[in-house]
C-alpha cells in the first residue's frame, strides 16, 4: 500500500466554520452582535415606528418630563425625544455608513490595482494617498460645509475620501505581499484573467483585515460625525444624535437626562463595533492556529507510511563541488548527433536566441539567460537540466510569461505553436495558459490557495477555460482525481489543501496541469518537495500520463535520474547558457563537456554500499 492509498483518519471536513458562527459562541462577539442588529433594525423602521414628527416643536412642552404622551420627555424646543432619537438612528447610522462604504470602495478597490499591478498607478495613487492623509480633516469639513452647505451626508461623503487611504495602505501591503505567492501565479498558467485572481485570490487574503478595519472605521464616522453635528456644523432639519447631544448639553443644568439617550447610543454603537472588531481578529487568529495544528497532524497521519523508492528516480549522490568544474570557453553549445529523432515530427516550442534580464534600481540591467535555442516536439519529454542559478527556471517562466516583476525577454523568440510568446501581453497568452500549455509547480502546497477547496480550484479553470458547467467540470475534476491516482476522489474533492499530503497535492497539480488536455506540460522540479517515497509515484504517474495523451513536456530538473527515468532529450544548462544537447542516451554514454560529465559523476552509479548504522548501547 502506497503513501496515497491510506484513508486518512481525520477527518475531512472543513475546519473553517462561518465566521459569523465562530462570533456568536463568545459572548462579547454576540452581544456585540446583538446590539449592532438591534440598532439597525431601529436605523430601517424608526421613521415608521416615531410617535410623533421628530421636528414639530411644542412651545407649550418645553423640557417636558416624561409621561405617557412623551415616553421620554421633550427636548429645548419641545420636540419628542423618543421621536428624534428613532429618527436620529437612521440619519447617523446610514451616514456613517455612507463614510464607511466610499472609504472602502475607494479605497480597497485602489490597493488592490496598485499592489497587483504595481507600475505607475501605484506611484500616483501612493502621491495621492499620502497627499490626502496630509489635509486636516476638520479643516476640509469646515470648508465644504462654506461651500456646499450644512448637509451630514455631504460631510460624510467627503469624510469617507479621507477615510480611504487607512484602507489603502492596508489593502496595498497585504496585495504586495500575497502578488507574489506562488499560487496566485498557478492561478494566471491556469488561465484565469486578473480581475478574477484579484476578486477570488487575492480578495480573499485581505477580506478579514477589511472586515476589521471596516468595524473600526464604522466606529470613528459615528463619532466624527456626532462631534460635528454637536459643534452646531449640521442641518438642523435633519435629527442626527450629534445635534440631540448638543441639545442637550445646552440644558444639562435643567435636564440632564437630555444627554443621557444620544450619549449612550452613541458610545454603546461605538464600543460594539470596537469590540465586535477585536473578537474577529481573534478568532481569524485563532483559526490561523488550528489550520496549522491540522495541517501537521494530517501530514503525520500520511506520510509516516513507508512506499517503495528506486535510486534512479531519486538521483542522489555526492555533493557536486561547483568550484572544482572547468568553465567551458566558448559559448557554444555541443549538440550530439540524433538519427532516432525524426525531423518531420512536428515541433511544438521553438525557442531561438533567448535572452532574459532584469532592470535594476540604479539603471543597469543584469541578463541571466544569454541567447539559448531549444525545440520540442509533440510528443517529446525534454529535460533542461543545471545547477540551482543556472537559468533553467528563468527559461522555463519565460515560456510561461512568468517572469518577477523586473524581468522580461529582451532578445529571442520563443513560438509556441505559431503564437510568439517572447515578452507578450496578458493578451497574448489568453487561450495558451491553462488550455494549451499546463503547468506543474515544484511546491505543491504554495501553489494551491489555502481558502478554497480543492474542488473549487479544480473547477473554475475548467469553466472558464473550456465552457463547462459547473456540473460537468465537477465530474471532469472527479474522474481526472481518480485517474491520478487518488484513492477517494470525492473526499479529496471537498477538502482544502492543509488537509491532505505534499504528495496528494502534488498529485491534485498534475490533475490540473493535464485537465484541459494541453499540447505541452511544463513541470518545474515536479519531485523536489516531495519525500523519495512518493517521488517515484508521482514519476511513474507523469510518464504514464504523458505517454497516455501524447503530450510534449519540458522538464526542469537538477537531478539526472530524474532525467534518466522520463526524458527521451536533455539540454544542459550552466551560467545562463545551454552547454550540451542531445539524446538521453547519447550525453549518458558520451557525455562531451565537462560540466555535464562533473553532473554524471555526481550520480551514485553501482558504487560501493554504504556500512550499516553501528547502534550504540543504552548506556553510551
Amino acid at each position: 500500500m502506497t503513501a496515497v492509498d491510506v484513508p486518512l483518519d481525520v477527518p475531512v471536513s472543513p475546519v473553517r466554520v462561518a465566521l459569523w458562527r465562530r462570533l456568536v459562541r463568545r459572548p462579547l462577539g454576540l452581544a456585540s452582535l446583538l446590539f449592532l442588529a438591534f440598532v439597525m433594525v431601529i436605523a430601517i423602521i424608526g421613521p415608521w415606528i416615531a410617535p410623533q414628527d421628530p421636528n414639530y416643536a411644542d412651545i407649550r412642552n418645553v423640557l417636558a418630563a416624561p409621561s405617557a404622551e412623551h415616553i421620554l420627555g421633550t427636548d429645548g424646543s419641545g420636540r419628542d425625544v423618543l421621536s428624534r432619537l428613532l429618527v436620529a438612528t437612521q440619519v447617523s447610522v446610514f451616514a456613517a455608513l455612507l463614510a464607511l462604504v466610499v472609504a472602502v470602495i475607494l479605497g480597497v478597490t485602489s490597493g488592490l490595482i496598485a499592489g497587483y499591478y504595481q507600475g505607475w498607478f501605484n506611484n500616483t495613487a501612493t502621491w495621492v494617498t499620502e497627499l490626502t492623509m496630509a489635509l486636516p480633516g476638520i479643516v476640509v469639513l469646515l470648508a465644504a460645509r462654506a461651500v456646499l452647505g450644512p448637509s451630514v451626508w455631504i460631510s460624510m461623503f467627503i469624510f469617507g475620501i479621507l477615510l480611504a487611504p487607512a484602507f489603502y495602505r492596508l489593502v496595498y501591503a497585504s496585495v504586495t505581499a500575497v502578488r507574489s505567492e506562488l499560487y496566485v501565479d498557478a492561478a494566471r498558467v491556469s488561465g484565469l484573467s486578473d480581475t478574477r485572481i484579484i476578486g477570488r485570490h487575492v480578495l480573499s487574503v485581505v477580506r478579514a483585515p477589511i472586515i476589521i478595519q471596516g468595524a473600526i472605521i464604522a466606529g470613528i464616522a459615528i463619532a466624527i460625525q456626532s462631534g460635528l453635528e454637536f459643534l452646531g456644523l449640521g442641518d438642523i432639519g435633519v435629527p442626527t444624535w450629534g445635534q440631540m447631544l448638543n441639545d442637550g448639553f445646552k440644558n444639562i443644568y435643567k435636564e440632564p437626562m437630555l444627554l443621557l439617550w444620544p450619549s449612550l447610543a452613541i458610545a454603546l454603537t461605538c464600543m460594539a463595533l470596537t469590540l465586535l472588531a477585536n473578537v474577529m481578529r481573534d478568532e481569524l487568529e485563532r483559526t490561523v492556529s488550528v489550520r496549522r495544528k491540522r495541517r501537521r497532524a494530517v501530514a503525520t497521519a500520511t506520510g509516516s507510511i513507508a512506499a517503495v523508492t528506486t535510486n534512479v528516480s531519486t538521483g542522489g549522490g555526492d555533493v557536486l563541488d561547483l568550484d572544482e568544474v572547468p568553465i567551458f570557453e566558448s559559448t557554444g553549445i555541443i549538440v550530439h548527433e540524433d538519427d532516432a529523432r525524426s525531423k518531420a515530427t512536428e515541433k511544438v516550442l521553438e525557442i531561438r536566441d533567448l535572452r532574459v534580464g532584469y532592470d535594476q534600481p540604479d539603471g543597469s540591467h543584469i541578463e541571466v539567460v544569454h541567447g539559448v535555442s531549444l525545440d520540442i516536439r509533440k510528443g517529446e519529454v525534454h529535460g533542461l537540466i543545471g545547477e540551482s542559478g543556472s537559468g533553467k527556471t528563468q527559461t522555463a517562466f519565460a515560456v510561461l510569461g512568468l517572469l518577477p516583476r523586473g524581468g522580461h525577454v529582451t532578445a529571442g523568440s520563443i513560438n509556441y505553436e505559431g503564437t510568439e510568446l517572447a515578452d507578450a501581453s496578458d493578451r497574448v497568452y489568453k487561450g495558451v495558459r491553462g488550455q494549451r500549455i499546463g503547468y506543474i509547480p515544484q511546491e505543491p502546497m504554495s501553489n494551491l490557495d489555502q481558502s478554497f477547496t480543492i474542488g473549487s480550484q479544480l473547477v473554475e479553470p475548467l469553466c472558464k477555460n473550456l465552457g463547462l458547467s459547473k456540473k460537468e467540470a465537477t465530474e471532469r475534476s472527479l474522474d481526472l482525481l481518480a485517474r491520478v491516482g487518488i484513492p477517494n476522489p470525492k473526499r479529496t474533492f471537498d477538502a482544502y489543501p492543509f488537509e491532505i499530503s505534499g504528495g496528494m497535492a502534488q498529485r491534485v497539480l498534475i490533475a490540473g496541469a493535464v485537465s484541459t488536455d494541453p499540447d505541452l506540460i511544463i513541470a518545474d522540479e515536479p519531485t523536489t518537495a516531495l519525500d523519495v517515497t512518493v517521488q517515484a509515484e508521482v514519476l511513474d504517474l507523469l510518464r504514464d500520463l504523458q505517454a497516455e495523451r501524447h503530450m510534449a513536456m519540458l522538464l526542469v530538473t537538477h537531478n539526472f535520474g530524474v532525467v534518466a527515468d522520463l526524458c527521451d532529450h536533455v539540454t544542459v544548462m550552466q551560467s545562463g547558457l545551454f552547454v550540451e544537447q542531445g539524446p538521453v542516451r547519447g550525453i549518458f554514454n558520451d557525455a562531451k563537456h565537462p560540466y555535464t560529465k562533473s553532473l554524471l559523476e555526481a550520480i551514485l552509479d553501482e558504487g560501493p554500499a554504504r556500512p550499516a548504522l553501528v547502534t550504540k548501547g543504552a548506556g553510551a
